[in-house]
């Protein structure tokens, strides 16, 4: 069964032909390690981790790639400000080094809540600086750069290709340019490769280079370590929209120019999340983290169960009712299956249906909604059932199976074992308003013939 994405580039749905055989290469922007991912930031990776599982269900061999950005990122896309591991480190008290690997690991953690698979390839900035030092020599080779006093810059006059995944308007950008573009030659010229400067201090991460002591530019990064993995053409790149001008457009642009060759074939960019219309910030508000969720009595699954019901490419309304909303479904939608017979076999009819619609540009909403056809289907068995709904759910990820381990509050146990004591002497007024106890608490108790069974309303 074919698979269909919505390109960037060519601002189409197109169906998936790969370089190779049964197998796909991709790339995934990564994080920025100098504070702790939110939720916007999450919901990309969701969408990252719904391709692959998509993939491996049409059975593609999958190489997925993703960047860890330890330097070279500043406080402005604009190659103005400082660098934000370097902030971070002076603002924490603690080493550059440690600053990342602290972030990068609440990260990992993040991914591991949200069930979403880790990928093929970490690859770190700070491990691939010849990697990124070769690619600037390429493109000074062919002419395409300068330098000024702060670094080494691309000039994207040279370039008539470029803009072309933005659609920018270039004669507009550079009429309505400001007059203080420093030593930038045009608007859209990026940095390659930053000289330290000596106003700031020694830096932590610094290298020397052909040009002089510095670092790389954001930017570089993902061209280098891309093709390093992936080849010097492979077959899809994701991140989320806000990374497609500059960053994306400039990685075509160095990646094209030093290897000649076209560099990514799909371009796959998720839609923000907003909290009243508006992409959430710190000002705007809607901004938490997942352990600020769950503070909050939210499991991470529910914002991902959340995420799901909207399509990848659109904004998603975010709110603490939506995701009420969610939990109340993602709950329904576990208890339902938890009575389901554990032996049966898989309904062809409706995986057929279901990859259908996964297989049209991720349509998560249109798949979950053929799953819960099928929980409502009167003719289907309920073991079948839940054997089908298995094989989906290692798309969705949602972990509708997983046996749940409930830990149960040691005041819930308690009244529980005072309850049993009551029930023994025959005091059945005392062990009813003990159950009426448990119960405002928000868990059930059902006598059985070894006691009682302790279960969440």
């Amino acid at each position: 069964m074919v698979i269909k994405l919505y390109n960037t580039l060519t601002r189409k749905k197109e169906t998936f032909k790969p370089i190779k055989k049964g197998e796909v290469g991709i790339y995934e922007c990564g994080p920025t390690v100098y504070s702790a991912p939110h939720i916007g930031n999450l919901r990309r990776y969701i969408f990252g981790d719904i391709l692959t599982r998509v993939f491996l269900f049409n059975d593609y061999k999958v190489k997925r790639v993703m960047n860890v950005t330890d330097v070279g990122h500043l406080t402005s896309d604009s190659d103005e400000g400082e660098d934000k591991i370097e902030k971070a480190s002076q603002k924490e008290g603690k080493t550059a080094e440690e600053i990342s690997n602290y972030y990068w690991n609440i990260f990992k953690e993040d991914f591991k809540r949200l069930n979403i698979l880790e990928p093929n390839i970490w690859c770190k900035a700070t491990e691939h600086i010849k990697e990124q030092i070769e690619l600037i020599k390429k493109l000074e080779e062919k002419g395409f750069t300068y330098g000024t006093n702060d670094g080494i810059y691309f000039d994207t006059s040279k370039l008539t290709t470029y803009g072309k995944l933005a659609k920018l308007d270039l004669k507009g950008i550079e009429e309505g340019k400001r007059i203080d573009l420093k030593e930038k030659k045009n608007k859209t010229d990026f940095a390659l490769w930053k000289f330290s400067s000596s106003q700031e201090g020694k830096r932590q991460q610094e290298w020397g280079s052909p040009w002089g002591v510095g670092f790389p530019g954001w930017h570089i990064e993902c061209s280098a370590m891309s093709m390093k993995y992936l080849g010097e053409i492979f077959d899809i790149h994701t991140g989320g929209i806000d990374n497609m001008f500059p960053h994306h457009e400039n990685e075509i642009a160095q990646s094209e120019t030093a290897t000649g060759k076209k560099f990514v074939n799909y371009w796959l960019h998720c839609g923000f999340l907003t909290f009243k219309g508006e992409k959430v910030s710190k000002s705007k508000g809607g901004l938490y983290t997942l352990s600020e969720l769950e503070e909050k009595g939210f499991k991470p699954i529910y914002y991902r169960y959340l995420c799901l019901n909207t399509n990848y490419r659109k904004p998603l309304e975010f709110s603490i009712e939506t995701l009420e909303n969610s939990a109340n479904a993602y709950n329904r939608l576990r208890n339902i299956i938890k009575e389901m017979g554990k032996e049966g076999k898989v309904e062809k009819a409706y995986i057929d249906k279901f990859k259908k619609e996964i297989n049209n540009d991720l349509n998560t909403p249109k798949a979950i909604a053929v799953l819960w056809e099928l929980i409502r289907d009167e003719k289907i068995p309920q073991e079948n059932k839940r054997k089908t709904i298995e094989k989906m759910d290692k798309v969705l990820g949602l972990e509708l199976l997983k046996e749940e381990i409930l830990e149960i509050p040691k005041e819930v146990e308690k009244l529980a074992k005072e309850r049993q004591k009551a029930r023994e002497e025959k005091d059945w007024t005392k062990s009813d308003k003990i159950r009426d106890k448990i119960n405002e608490l928000g868990w059930n108790i059902k006598d059985t013939k070894e006691g009682y069974e302790i279960k969440r309303i």
